[in-house]
């Protein structure tokens, strides 16, 4: 069945998908083209860079999506200076990031081009989704008295294990392992907080 395109945006999450099951290299625009029902001539139309800039566009929407949906609430938390506040937008972002990995059977896509012959190509958004995190995060860390640079330290463990989670889940094709791993992560996240403030 061909999916209704009717504009740009309507065919960035199948890109993402695309790239997702296929990898930069592997998504031919033929294979671009049967996903989103468009011929060459209309995928030009709205990506006249092509595939780079479709890869680009797939990049984008996700580092939008985790700006509103995690990095963004955990700087408000930091900004509140309020620990149970940071503690609440930790475990929001544990359920978010379930949420958008499916619970560990979504691969990340930013990361698998970390990994991909491509990622120089996309070095400054694969680089900017990473330290946007830990950098969000250790913010939110350093309300419950940690120094910044052990602050940044378990962002940096929270986000690589989060990451080495989403691979073993895929390779062991156990999402369990995804979600006791995250389960983890938030738990070495909170441990230090004494409940005041």
């Amino acid at each position: 069945m061909a999916r209704l395109v009717r504009e740009r945006s309507d065919i960035i999450p199948i890109l993402g998908e695309v790239f997702r099951a296929h990898g930069y290299e592997g998504a031919s625009l033929q294979v671009i083209g049967a996903a989103t029902g468009l011929g060459r001539g209309s995928l030009y139309n709205f990506f006249p860079g092509g595939k780079e800039e479709m890869a680009a566009a797939v990049l984008a929407d996700i580092d939008r999506w985790f700006r509103d949906e995690i990095f963004r609430p955990l700087e408000v938390a930091a900004a509140s200076a309020a620990p149970y506040l940071v503690r609440t937008a930790i475990h929001e972002m544990a359920a978010a990031a379930a949420g958008y990995f499916q619970g560990g059977r979504r691969i990340c896509l930013v990361g698998a081009f970390a990994l991909d012959g491509v990622r120089d190509r996309f070095a400054a958004a694969v680089a900017g989704y990473f330290r946007a995190w830990i950098e969000a995060l250790g913010a939110a860390l350093v309300t419950f008295g940690l120094s910044p640079t052990v602050a940044r330290a378990r962002a940096v463990a929270a986000v690589a294990d989060i990451q080495g989670a989403l691979v073993l889940a895929r390779a062991l094709d156990d999402p369990g392992v995804f979600d006791m791993r995250l389960k983890a992560v938030v738990t070495a996240l909170t441990a230090g907080w004494n409940g005041v403030g």
